[in-house]
């Protein structure tokens, strides 16, 4: 089978929000008969990350401690509009930070700028690329010991963040066009 051109016509992002926080996300452990595991846990302390990325692994980012708001999500927005260079499409679940009226007040003003949003349609998170960024960064990237103080935490997802498309990768699947 012909592998197809990249065209590169516009840049395609996908984007959403997720948090980490000093309480672990550890899905499943194991452990011998004797042996004591312990994993330090506090509720309240976390990190708040905003990432669009592309298939490619180009990844821009943002963390705050507060609430991500759609304040947050605007600023973000308009910072990246005055800086593409070709048509932006960006790819948003209808989280309502991505639905709100100041949102949707913004849109014709980003338009004009060249990026463009798309949303996803409602429940349909394996649609959004992003999700696999935020699995890879929780249950791959992110180690136990990374967990043991908060200020350690936010400074490894923090570099986890920073090394995606350098040193850490996603393979994302080719697309299937159904043109052969």
């Amino acid at each position: 089978m012909e592998k197809l051109p990249q065209l590169g016509l516009i840049e395609l992002y996908y984007g959403d929000e997720s948090r980490v926080s000093i309480e672990p996300c550890v899905p499943y452990g194991w452990q011998f008969k004797d042996e004591k595991v312990f994993m330090p846990s506090s509720k309240g302390a976390g990190l708040n990350c905003f990432a669009l990325l592309n298939r490619a692994c180009d990844l821009l980012f943002e963390t705050t401690r507060k609430r991500i708001t759609s304040e947050f999500i605007i600023k973000q927005l308009e910072e990246l509009s005055f800086s593409i260079k070709k048509m932006t499409v960006l790819v948003l679940d209808n989280a309502r930070v991505h639905t709100s009226k100041q949102m949707q007040v913004r849109r014709p003003f980003w338009q004009q700028r060249g990026l463009f949003i798309f949303y996803l349609p409602p429940y349909s998170p394996h649609l959004n690329i992003v999700e696999r960024l935020w699995r890879k960064l929780k249950y791959e990237w992110l180690q136990p010991e990374d967990y043991t103080t908060t200020e350690g935490l936010f400074y490894q997802v923090r570099q986890a963040l920073s090394a995606v498309g350098k040193g850490l990768k996603i393979r994302f699947s080719e697309f299937n066009l159904g043109l052969s």
